[in-house]
């Protein structure tokens, strides 16, 4: 489906989420799983980029009343999510090469896809699927706007104005609603899939959407109601976050 603009809310509407990053080998799996398995969902939802800003995006977030949910990661569940990672690419008979960021700025592969996806049907979708073929079985750095100008060749579209589009005001600000719309969704990890007030996070969650929408259910209208002591709640809690996803 065509995503509406970045920042139009289509709550009202409770049209099915897909929130996205390609940064995350959870939503890179859940992406190809996505496409193989339930490709009546993948044509049914928005396609929604979630991305962590850099110093500018992140300014621009906050003067707009919005804040990044960002979550520290242990030593130990880093060390956890490489060993994950290569047993679930291993069960699905993949091969990987795990990529290298050096000072990633987030903007140049998720902005470039706004402009893919401007380009016309179905650009944006060929777009994510390259990038992340790039950074996941190629290991090749896609915040490198030269690389994203490659992908851009390579689907016949303008390969400058995918590299610059980290540079280009009108995509920053849509990139920023975007954001907002991270916000506003209760998203704090990928893949995270949306309907209504109906949630699921993460790769072994993406079954139970495909399910959920498959079925007709209608969505959650509200979110549960706090517990006065909520397993992982409190300044010392544990990480009680599964795998399948990436906060």
């Amino acid at each position: 489906m065509t995503a509406p603009a970045p920042g139009t809310r289509s709550r009202a509407a409770k049209v099915p989420r897909y929130y996205f990053s390609l940064r995350s080998p959870y939503s890179w799996l859940a992406h190809r799983e996505l496409l193989d398995r339930y490709p009546d969902v993948a044509a049914a939802v928005e396609w929604r980029p979630f991305f962590e800003p850099d110093a500018t995006s992140e300014r621009l977030l906050t003067e707009a009343g919005g804040s990044f949910p960002y979550t520290p990661m242990s030593r130990a569940k880093h060390l956890y999510v490489l060993q994950d990672v290569r047993r679930l690419v291993k069960e699905r008979g993949l091969s990987m090469t795990w990529p290298v960021d050096r000072a990633p700025v987030w903007e140049v592969p998720h902005l470039a896809y706004l402009v893919a996806r401007d380009a016309g049907p179905g650009y944006g979708a060929r777009f994510v699927a390259a990038a992340y073929r790039t950074r996941w079985e190629e290991g090749r750095d896609i915040c490198d706007p030269a690389v994203v100008a490659g992908i851009g060749a390579e689907l016949g579209l303008d390969p400058e104005a995918l590299a610059g589009a980290a540079g280009d005001p009108e995509l920053r600000r849509r990139g920023v609603l975007a954001l907002r719309d991270v916000c506003d969704d209760g998203v704090f990890g990928v893949p995270f899939f949306a309907h209504g007030r109906s949630r699921y996070w993460g790769l072994d969650r993406l079954a139970g959407f495909a399910a959920h929408l498959r079925a007709a259910e209608p969505p959650a209208r509200t979110l549960p109601g706090p517990v006065p002591v909520a397993v992982g709640d409190g300044a010392r809690a544990t990480d009680d976050g599964h795998a399948g996803g990436c906060g």
